[in-house]
């Protein structure tokens, strides 16, 4: 399943005026992403997304699970976020390789903006989309069962590790997207690793139900570990032990892609 290709013409409509502040500027091009997101449908998508997700999932394996003592709303509910965080990183691959496809980058480069102006303000309105996902993916866990009980120190930390991960991925994505200048082949390419992570990954099913000779890398793999973690904060707390695999895969992720994604922002095509 991957992201809709969403025409995004409006960007063009008009540019921020050379005399605004850097602040100007940016609020002026998130803004305009946001507000073409919201023309288009797109976080009506971002709410919908999750909706299917846990409805795809909880149901056909919650009796399964029950057999085995799990209470399955706490378990399934971190995974479930991850992939709307996916879906964020699929959105930003998406508007960066139109905007560089369609010249937009190369025309913002000719006038008085700060060259990471229009990186971040994709990122941002990335999160604008992640933050609509999440509520949603919290409203419909709560249906179903799935609670906070470790106070809000916990429910917090959840929130914001959940979008550190989608903001990481969207950053990422965003380098490939300035590249590729395609978003229909990008968009086919992500789902598929997208797709493997999130399968083969203890989010959905514990570590004994895989193959003994698939289980070191579903356990050690980044999509667990950050699944470990938020479940372990939605639940009795997480440890330091535990969050901390999940952090070094965060600062690991944000080595990676920030500098390739700011290269491949600012670079002349």
């Amino acid at each position: 399943m991957s992201a809709p290709v969403v025409d995004r013409t409006e960007l063009f409509a008009e540019l921020p005026p050379p005399r605004l502040s850097s602040f100007g500027q940016w609020w002026a091009l998130t803004s305009r992403i946001v507000w073409t997101m919201v023309s288009k449908g797109e976080l009506i998508g971002a709410i919908i997304t999750p909706l299917v997700f846990t409805v795809g999932f909880y149901l056909p394996l919650r009796l399964v699970m029950q057999f085995q003592g799990i209470d399955y709303a706490q378990f399934v509910m971190p995974i479930i976020v991850l992939q709307t965080m996916a879906f964020t990183m699929m959105s930003n691959a998406q508007l960066a390789a139109f905007e560089a496809r369609t010249g937009f980058n190369t025309r913002l480069q000719t006038l008085p903006i700060g060259m990471l102006i229009p990186l971040t303000s994709r990122i941002a309105a990335g999160l604008v989309r992640s933050v609509i996902s999440l509520a949603a993916s919290l409203i419909y866990g709560h249906i179903i069962g799935f609670e906070f009980t470790s106070g809000w120190a916990q429910t917090v930390g959840f929130c914001c590790f959940a979008l550190a991960v989608g903001t990481i991925l969207a950053i990422g994505a965003d380098g490939l997207g300035s590249l590729t200048k395609s978003p229909q082949a990008l968009s086919q390419a992500l789902t598929l690793p997208t797709l493997i992570f999130g399968m083969m990954s203890c989010g959905f099913v514990p570590e004994t139900q895989f193959p003994e000779w698939a289980q070191p890398f579903v356990r050690n793999q980044p999509i667990t570990q950050f699944a470990y973690a938020l479940r372990d904060m939605a639940g009795d707390g997480v440890s330091w032990e535990v969050l901390r695999v999940g952090l070094v895969w965060l600062v690991a992720g944000a080595v990676a892609f920030v500098p390739f994604a700011v290269w491949a922002s600012v670079r002349r095509s």
